[in-house]
């Protein structure tokens, strides 16, 4: 079963559950506010995603503008990163999706379709 951290408010978020209910995909819903993964996860999550760490980030939501991370994170080593992104789970791109051997960031039915169908 697959793991999809997800904010009810976001409509990103409802459109990706609803489409894999649609397709029959067991999965289990974690709020990513209340239960955000910790650093030693998300370290695991971007290792075993094989993406730029910058897809991790929620660029278009407010704490990542308020903090004016597009300016900080090029400066940022790694670990201070996957630090960052630790604190808050609202600076995590979503839906997070894990997998057996993938994650994905981000609803793109494509790509969703290739990895969970």
């Amino acid at each position: 079963m697959i793991r999809v951290y997800c904010y009810s408010k976001c409509s990103t978020c409802r459109k990706a559950l609803k489409w894999l209910e649609e397709n029959g995909i067991a999965h289990e819903v974690v709020d990513i506010r209340a239960d955000h993964p910790d650093e030693k996860t998300l370290r695991a999550y971007y290792e075993a995603s094989g993406l730029p760490l910058k897809r991790f980030f929620n660029t278009s939501g407010i704490p990542y503008r308020e903090m004016g991370l597009s300016k900080k994170l090029p400066e940022m080593s790694e670990d201070d990163q996957i630090a960052l992104l630790a604190t808050d789970g609202m600076l995590v791109k979503r839906p997070l999706v894990v997998g057996e051997g993938f994650v994905l960031t981000g609803f793109r039915e494509d790509e969703w379709a290739a990895k969970l169908k």
